[in-house]
């Protein structure tokens, strides 16, 4: 059984889980507007694992003989000046994340519930490649600058991110 401290910060960590995909969701959905479709299937995609990422908390913190406490959801932001910004905004929704299961392997460690410290391991070795995956789109789109052609060439190179089936297990 968990100790409703650990219970709560689970629940927060699925919460901050479910805000990341609400707001890659909604940046999708802002690049399809700018009709840069490879840009928003890789938002989809960042969409998808960060649901994943929750109904994998979930699973544990039911599993455990916890109780599941949804909150609500902010609205995501949704305008951006250009795909630079937009991405900058992801890189920021990662880095909260690392920040926010830092703070829950540390609630972990501190309750010596070597079980969820096991769990979070998979969890911290993620945030760094997904921080890593938004750091190269970054780099890329400040080498493009202005250029059209980068910028579709990129949107193209996106297009083709598919659903990691490794994510799942």
């Amino acid at each position: 059984m968990l100790e409703k401290e650990l219970q709560d910060a689970l629940n927060s960590q699925i919460n901050q889980e479910l805000t990341a995909a609400y707001n890659y969701l909604a940046i999708s959905a802002y690049f399809e507007e700018e009709n840069l479709v490879g840009f928003a299937n890789w938002m989809r995609m960042q969409h998808q694992e960060e649901m994943e990422h929750a109904e994998r908390l979930q699973t544990y913190l039911l599993d455990r003989g916890g109780h599941l406490e949804l909150e609500a959801i902010e609205k995501p932001r949704s305008e951006f000046s250009g795909a630079l910004e937009a991405f900058e905004f992801s890189l920021e929704t990662e880095q909260e994340n690392t920040r926010s299961i830092n703070a829950l392997y540390e609630k972990a460690f501190r309750l010596n519930d070597h079980a969820t410290k096991t769990h979070l391991q998979w969890f911290l070795t993620e945030q760094v490649e997904e921080e890593k995956s938004v750091e190269e789109v970054i780099t890329t789109l400040r080498m493009i600058g202005d250029d059209v052609a980068g910028l579709l060439y990129l949107n193209d190179k996106l297009g083709e991110r598919k659903h990691d089936e490794s994510e799942e297990a």
